[in-house]
């Protein structure tokens, strides 16, 4: 569907096209904790959903690398034989899927930050 710039999410419509604003809110949600779904504000300021879904974003990829780094000497020890390398490498997939999820939501927000709140 996406035919914005590249990273731009695939389920949102490019800035401007009709109900672009609101495929951004769900993808942006979708992002973030289920509970951010009751907050009613989300929805009616989608610069802020999408201001604090990018900081949310960079706090679970802090907790990626961190993972990462400490993975073999907390959890090396305890897992069976061979099978760290399935943990780092599930890490490094969720690590790139929260880059490129990132920098979908950096486009949004810019794209959003001269909208006007969704009424």
């Amino acid at each position: 569907m996406s035919s914005g710039p590249p990273g731009w999410p695939d389920r949102v419509p490019p800035a401007g096209v009709p109900g672009w604003e609101q495929a951004a809110v769900t993808w942006l949600l979708d992002q973030c904790p289920a509970d951010y779904r009751g907050y009613a504000a989300w929805r009616r300021h989608p610069a802020a959903l999408a201001w604090v879904a990018t900081r949310h974003l960079e706090a679970q990829l802090a907790a990626m690398r961190g993972a990462w780094r400490d993975v073999r000497p907390e959890l090396g020890p305890v897992l069976p034989p061979g099978s760290i390398g399935d943990v780092l490498e599930s890490l490094a997939r969720e690590g790139l899927r929260l880059r490129a999820n990132h920098r979908a939501a950096g486009l949004l927000l810019e794209a959003l930050r001269l909208r006007a709140p969704i009424r």
